[in-house]
């Protein structure tokens, strides 16, 4: 057996870093400025354990651009280095000073930002050389000057500096203009940085002036802070319709704030609109791991120090604790909706129509969600009042048309509406999971629907006038409980689901895939004139009419027959005015 020691060919790191190890070159603004952020945090450590000894001076963090002279720098008033501290951090590429400060000094790990101890190195990717002039808190230490042109090899010397903290200068390559421009620089700090914990000037100018406020107590907060804080994020969106206050510290440290957005015709529910913060650095604004799918819509900030990230600090790795966070998140979504439901039905019934999807996609998706959120799911009847399925154990109307003629059969029973396109799935759901069946109202002719006491003994001979007319359609001739419809159309329930659910994938299943049924009401005075005028040419033609009209009363007349219909519509019109002119004459 052989052992050895793994070789790193120190010349070939930096390349790497350069141009593999980070998607976007921007990101070296934020890796210098959370390296600026540490340093002043650790010295407040060291002064709360009484192991530094400074007065009030401010501690900040300042950049500055020189067009002429081509340089970047970063100054901050932290801790600072000595050359010794410049030799262990610095010239050892993924050494995490972090980690050893907080093993050597049980700091507030939480709300240090550092981790692989590779930012740092980020700043080769637009500068061809890069200097530190550091002079390091401690008593008596002398300012220490390291400079490297992104080879392995660097100079170390004394520096210039008077004051305590760092000055990192880059000198920018021709090839990263962009990053002398003042203007792209504050763009990149308002996206990364514009809720850091210190100060930070550029050219003089403050970029970040509020804290987050997911950092305070809910309790604290108002109604205009929630909203400020919205279009903070959001600028241009209009008003949310609520928020949820996330502030979890068991079993995983999380906070943040959720809000339920407006939802207008162009909102795209596939996206990912939530900003995922560690440590109060933005790192992305794509959560697509750790929001569950139904909540993607949601909008908003997390931050969490247990998020698992990989080396950039781009994006989420998935594990164990980001299983849970998903896990939680759905549960105070429901624990919010559910109280809001309990204790504002008012309000609850007003964003119903912003949050039904994301509900209903929630039952689909989650089973934990849809245990909590059974109670609160509500349906909007054709009567403009709101219901639940709580105590209902047999069949349950629904329509898709509020103003649909079939409902005048239904007015004495209650109908659901149904406007949402995942309802159908919905619907199998639940009758999987209830004692109910979901019937719309048009899918099933219902022995309650028909009045017996008026059913006539020439109904199979109507039924055949009909079959003469339509010779191609499925016909019934059934005494209605009501006269004023003279016939309608009955599309099978199951095999519509079928045709809608292969709609919502994006197949489109041909007409003919949905079982129809033509009804004609034999207790309908035009289905009996029609019938006593049998074989007359105007009769058939009234009868394919009447036909067209069920089609289009339940919109399932083809696009490419509406010519052909409005042309039928106009030729039997003409005829039974001339009909009517000949009788007058």
């Amino acid at each position: 057996m052989t052992q050895g020691t793994l070789k790193i060919h120190t010349e070939n790191i930096l390349p790497i870093i350069k141009r593999w190890l980070y998607s976007d070159k921007d990101i070296f603004v934020r890796e210098l400025v959370s390296n600026a952020c540490d340093a002043l945090r650790k010295l407040q450590i060291l002064r709360d354990q009484n192991l530094a000894d400074f007065k009030d001076e401010e501690l900040k963090i300042e950049l500055f651009v020189d067009k002429e002279a081509r340089t970047l720098q970063f100054v901050d008033t932290g801790l600072g280095m000595t050359a010794e501290e410049v030799e262990k951090y610095i010239a050892q590429i993924a050494f995490s000073g972090a980690r050893e400060f907080l093993n050597k000094y049980q700091g507030d790990g939480e709300q240090i930002i550092g981790h692989f101890g590779l930012g740092f190195y980020s700043a080769y990717m637009v500068a061809e050389k890069v200097t530190i002039d550091t002079l390091s808190y401690q008593a008596a230490s002398e300012p220490a000057f390291w400079s490297c042109a992104g080879s392995s090899d660097y100079t170390l010397e004394k520096g210039s500096r008077t004051g305590r903290g760092t000055t990192i200068t880059l000198h920018v390559g021709e090839d990263s203009d962009e990053f002398l421009e003042v203007s792209r620089l504050r763009e990149i700090l308002e996206r990364y940085c514009q809720f850091l914990p210190y100060p930070i000037f550029l050219s003089g100018e403050q970029i970040n002036k509020q804290d987050p406020l997911w950092l305070k107590n809910p309790s604290d907060c108002t109604e205009k802070e929630y909203l400020d804080f919205y279009h903070t994020l959001y600028p241009m969106e209009p008003d949310p319709i609520f928020w949820i206050h996330l502030n979890v510290d068991v079993p995983f440290h999380l906070q943040g704030i959720l809000y339920f957005p407006k939802i207008t015709q162009r909102f795209d529910w596939s996206k990912s609109n939530i900003q995922l913060f560690v440590h109060r650095v933005f790192v992305s604004d794509s959560c697509k791991d750790l929001i569950p799918d139904f909540l993607m819509c949601l909008r908003g900030a997390i931050d969490s120090p247990d998020i698992p990230l990989n080396v950039s600090r781009s994006y989420l790795q998935m594990d164990k604790t980001v299983r849970q966070l998903s896990a939680h998140i759905s549960k105070k979504v429901a624990d919010k909706l559910g109280s809001l439901y309990q204790t504002d039905q008012e309000k609850f019934y007003l964003a119903w129509p912003e949050i039904e999807m994301i509900v209903k996609l929630g039952m689909l998706q989650d089973e934990k969600f849809y245990t909590r959120a059974k109670d609160f799911l509500i349906w909007k009847t054709t009567t403009d009042t709101w219901t639940t399925l709580d105590g209902k154990t047999s069949t349950v109307f629904y329509t898709a048309d509020a103003h649909a003629s079939i409902l005048e059969l239904y007015k004495d029973k209650e109908v659901l509406l149904s406007t949402s396109p995942i309802d159908t799935h919905l619907f199998s759901s639940l009758e999987r999971k209830l004692s109910l069946k979901f019937q719309r109202v048009d899918g099933a002719l219902d022995d309650s629907l028909l009045d017996a006491s008026k059913e006539k003994t020439e109904s199979s001979k109507i039924a055949d006038f009909f079959r003469r007319a339509l010779p191609d359609l499925e016909i019934e001739a059934k005494s209605l409980a009501t006269k004023a419809l003279p016939a309608l159309l009955i599309v099978d329930e199951n095999t519509r689901r079928m045709r809608d659910a292969m709609a919502l994938s994006g197949h489109n299943m041909p007409a003919f895939a949905a079982k129809k049924t033509f009804v004609v009401n034999t207790n309908n005075p035009l289905i009996e004139s029609l019938y006593q005028m049998q074989e007359v040419e105007l009769a058939y033609e009234v009868a394919h009419h009447l036909y067209d009209l069920s089609l289009l009363a339940q919109k399932e007349i083809e696009p490419a027959k509406m010519t052909a219909f409005i042309n039928r519509s106009t030729q039997v019109l003409e005829k039974l005015v001339n009909l009517r002119s000949g009788l007058l004459s």
